[in-house]
């Protein structure tokens, strides 16, 4: 989840491991950030398989009858896992329940970066005019596995999968777009390429020459400004517990 403000500034909160809590989450954060008056937006990034969650009604009716600067950004990228869109719903995608809630809505070809740049910020400037949220529907599709334990050609055809690879790849159709307009070719291609690699690389070494960050601090420490009596005492407990089995709980070695 993100918070994208109208100052030079961008905050960025990390995503919640269970799928779909960051709707509601956002949907809470656009109304703190509406309250303390920040001028600010919201955005929250999910598929088309959160909507299919309990999570997703209430986020979005909190933010539409309270009035919560935040964009709801749905990637319909056309599975949920293994669930096709034909089993997860009979309507019309997803951004036919903006109009039950009262709530702006667009849709837009997912695939074409610079439709939905566009979307995307004129769906901000909504939000932050009107201090109201607005839903947005990405069509998409999901060329690879959904993980690496996922075999995606046990529910769908490696044609269908090469289809959308080979002429529907957004990447490839913002390069073709860039080459009819000489703005791009393969020497820039190779050189952006090469230049990203040491980038990269550089990267890489500058965060293992760092010092090791101390895990215990870390773990109680990221959450709130002041840590609160009952967090400190969960700490305690836990410094205590390791301190009794040292031999199980080598924290030099992670």
């Amino acid at each position: 989840m993100y918070t994208i403000n109208s100052k030079p500034t961008t905050y960025t909160y990390t995503c919640t491991h269970k799928y779909t809590t960051q709707v509601p989450q956002a949907a809470g954060a656009a109304y703190a950030a509406k309250r303390m008056g920040t001028n600010a937006v919201v955005v929250t990034y999910f598929g088309e398989g959160a909507a299919s969650e309990g999570d997703f009604h209430p986020a979005m009716n909190f933010a539409a009858t309270l009035h919560c600067p935040v964009v709801f950004f749905c990637r319909n990228n056309g599975y949920a896992i293994s669930t096709p869109v034909k089993d997860q719903y009979a309507g019309d995608g997803i951004i036919s329940r903006a109009e039950g809630y009262g709530m702006a809505s667009i849709r837009v070809d997912g695939n074409c970066v610079l439709a939905v740049q566009k979307v995307t910020k004129m769906a901000r400037e909504y939000a932050l005019q009107n201090s109201k949220p607005v839903l947005i529907e990405a069509m998409s599709y999901r060329q690879g596995h959904h993980s690496t334990s996922d075999d995606s050609t046990r529910y769908r055809d490696i044609e269908e999968i090469e289809h959308w690879k080979n002429d529907c790849h957004p990447i490839t159709r913002l390069r073709k777009f860039m080459e009819d307009r000489h703005w791009w070719n393969n020497d820039l291609e190779k050189e952006l390429r090469a230049n990203e690699r040491r980038l990269v690389l550089e990267a890489v070494r500058e965060g293992e020459d760092k010092a090791k960050p101390e895990p215990l601090t870390n773990l109680f420490e990221d959450v709130y400004d002041t840590i609160p009596p009952h967090i400190m005492e969960q700490q305690h407990e836990l410094t205590e517990h390791m301190a009794l089995y040292p031999d199980d709980y080598n924290i030099d070695e992670h």
